[in-house]
Parts: C-alpha cells; sequence; structure tokens
C-alpha cells in the first residue's frame, strides 16, 4: 500500500455494518494493529487519546483491557470471565469495568457493570455507554481530557463516496466519527450489496480497502461510476470565479447558480419540495414534521435565490476588470453554458465578411448554421 494511501475498513462490529477511515500507512499508530487488539481498538483508542498507557490481556477465559492512571492506579475494562460467553471479538453482552491499586493508599471501585444483577444491567453491552462511565471517572480523576478530533481531507473524501453508496453518518462518545448502515436495513442480502457498492466505489476513487469477505456479494458487476460528480462539476465552477479577472466571467459562471428556472439553486429547491411530497405519502406525524420541515427549507432557499439573482445582476451592471486578478485564463475548461456565454456570436465573422462584400453578393447572405435540437430524439 503506498504510503499516503487512506484506509477505509468496513467491518461488522456486533449488530452493526461499520465503515472507519483512518490516515495513511506511515501516520497510524504502530499500537493500533487489530491482531493486537484483539477486537478491543474501540476501547484502547479513546483511551489513549486522554494519554494512557493501555494494554489487551487475557484473563481467565477471555481478553480484557488494562489501563494505568496517572495516579498509580489501574482501570480494568472486562467481559464476563466466569463464566465465559460466546460473543464478537471486543463486543460482549455485559462489561465490568473496576479500579484498583496496591499501594497505599489502596483503592478498589466498580466504575461500571452492566451484568445481569449491576447497576447498569439495563444498558448490557452498549459501548458507548460504557465509555461515558469511564470517562466521567477519568474527569474526576483528574485525566487530561482527549484533544478535540481533526478531520483530514481523506476522512471528508471517504465521507462523500459513504454517504452515495448509502451508509449513515455517526459519532461515537469522545468524538470519533464513522459510519454505519441504516440501523433499519437488517437483511444480509442487501447489506452485503450495500456493502459491495462501498468497496467498489472507495477503491475506484484510490482507497485502500479491508473488508471481510463475507461482507461481499461477489456476484455483483461492478457499478458504473462517473469520471466526476456533479458536486465536482460544480466545483469548477468556484475554481473559474476564482481565475476570473472580469465581471463578465465571473457573471458567466455565478448565472448557473442563479439562472430562474434551471439554475443550480432552482433545481435544489424543486429537490426539496419533491422529496417533501413524498416523504409525507408514508402518513405519520413526526413523516408531516419532516416534510414541512424541508417546505420550509425550500422556501427560505427560493427566496435566498431571488436575493443573489439581483446581487448577480448588480455585478453585471458593473463591467469592469477585477483590480487585483491578473489576466490569466482559468487551467479547467469551462462548463460548456459558461463557454457559451463567454463566447462571441458564431455569425460574427459571418457578418463582418458579409459587409465587406459588393451589395449584390451581399443580397445572397447564407443562413446560419442550425442549431441542434434539445428535443428528445432528436
Amino acid at each position: 500500500m503506498p504510503p499516503d494511501q487512506p484506509l477505509v475498513t468496513l467491518q461488522r462490529e456486533g449488530a452493526r455494518i461499520t465503515a472507519r477511515t483512518s490516515g495513511p500507512a506511515a501516520s497510524r499508530a504502530p499500537d493500533s494493529d487489530p491482531e493486537q487488539e484483539r477486537g478491543y481498538g474501540h476501547l484502547t483508542s479513546p483511551l489513549r487519546q486522554r494519554g494512557l498507557v493501555c494494554t489487551v490481556e487475557y484473563g481467565l477465559s477471555d481478553y480484557f483491557v488494562h489501563a494505568s492512571l496517572p495516579d498509580g492506579s489501574d482501570v480494568i475494562i472486562s467481559p464476563p470471565q466466569e463464566p465465559s460467553s460466546e460473543h464478537p471479538p471486543g463486543y460482549p453482552e455485559s462489561w465490568l469495568v473496576t479500579r484498583h491499586r496496591s499501594d497505599e493508599p489502596a483503592a478498589y471501585e466498580v466504575i461500571y457493570d452492566s451484568e445481569p444483577d449491576g447497576p447498569h444491567a439495563r444498558h448490557r453491552g452498549d459501548v458507548t455507554r460504557l465509555l461515558a462511565a469511564v470517562d466521567t471517572r477519568l474527569d474526576q480523576l483528574g485525566v487530561p481530557p482527549r484533544p478535540e478530533p481533526k478531520r483530514f481531507a481523506h476522512d471528508i473524501a471517504a465521507d462523500a463516496v459513504l454517504h452515495r453508496a448509502g451508509f449513515v453518518p455517526a459519532v461515537e462518545f469522545g468524538g470519533g466519527h464513522y459510519h454505519r448502515l441504516p440501523s433499519a436495513m437488517t437483511d444480509p442480502d442487501e447489506q452485503r450489496l450495500v456493502v459491495t457498492r462501498a468497496f467498489d466505489m472507495l477503491q475506484a476513487d484510490g482507497f485502500d480497502v479491508s473488508c471481510d469477505p463475507d461482507l461481499l456479494e461477489h456476484d455483483m458487476p461492478p457499478p458504473w461510476i462517473p469520471e466526476t460528480s456533479l458536486g465536482d462539476r460544480l466545483g469548477f465552477l468556484a475554481k473559474h470565479i476564482q481565475a476570473s479577472t472580469h465581471t463578465r466571467d465571473m457573471v458567466a459562471n455565478l448565472s448557473e447558480v442563479t439562472a430562474p428556472g434551471d439554475g443550480v439553486l432552482q433545481r435544489v429547491v424543486e429537490i426539496l419540495d419533491t422529496t417533501a411530497e413524498w416523504w409525507e405519502g408514508f402518513g405519520e406525524p413526526a413523516d408531516h414534521r419532516y416534510a414541512q420541515h424541508l417546505r420550509t427549507i425550500a422556501e427560505s432557499l427560493d427566496s435566498y435565490a431571488i436575493e443573489l439573482r439581483a446581487i448577480r445582476g448588480d455585478l453585471a451592471d458593473r463591467h469592469a476588470v477585477h483590480p487585483g486578478k491578473n489576466r490569466v485564463a482559468a487551467s479547467t475548461p469551462a462548463p460548456p453554458r459558461v463557454r457559451a456565454a463567454l463566447a462571441p456570436s458564431p455569425t460574427a465573422a459571418q457578418r463582418r465578411a458579409a459587409s465587406a462584400l459588393p451589395a449584390t453578393a451581399a443580397a445572397v447572405r447564407p443562413a446560419p448554421p442550425a442549431r441542434p435540437s434539445s428535443a428528445p430524439g432528436r
């Protein structure tokens, strides 16, 4: 794997199927090896983020997490040991978290207990509740908080691919970001189709992907993936606006966003209104609220589109060279309609030539070339 290649891991975590993005190989922590973590990486990572030294060790019948605290005490996060239980690695049906110190002053306390008779039994194997209880106690003991998570460009790029593939963004306790399949998507065949689509799309976008083969539909043909997404094509407008040297260039690009009827903003308003109508068809009270919220957003966006159209008109009236821009054309070709807006009339050369002909020749002017029809089938 190239050293600058980000890794996306598609895996089953308990009842969920998740997608997690990690940085380039050169920047990954050496202790994040799944073989060393034994399935407990979702516990050791947030603890290490708080500066704690963690190890995964074997107890009576299962692995547990051991963390050393600055005050000389130790925290043990353990699944049931006696009797042992069958469960996916790192996702038992309950947890026991204890803190102890053998040196003086000796200490022993139960921080969290979700075993059947424990005070937190209702939470069972919920990792979020477990980490919340551990973090609360660490705060009380003066352990430094974990730093704010930093989002990198490769994380955002993976977010876009997973979003299109059908995954849902999620935030775990401590601020970590990941993606998961929709909670109501429980059919294994459907899950494999979505995971396979995400796998293919991520690879096509240059990500290194790790995935359990059992989560993939191996007979599914590779999807057709366009070279550029609609969002990327709109991004070209921003690049051309940045490179514009004259207000006419700027206006031609901005017009694609603000045009009445078929401009980008008007199409987004149309999408929101159509989505509201579709959603309302479910008929539940919450569905009506979501539909109304979508219509409210659409109305606000429609109002802003009118304001932006007026601002675009003011800029067009200015018609001047930008004083802070050199006159270097953008390196990326402008979209076709922008090029058409900036190009001189296709009949201008013909008019100039005709004006130079004798009157008899000018009387027989060739008809302008027909424009291709946009009607279907033509």
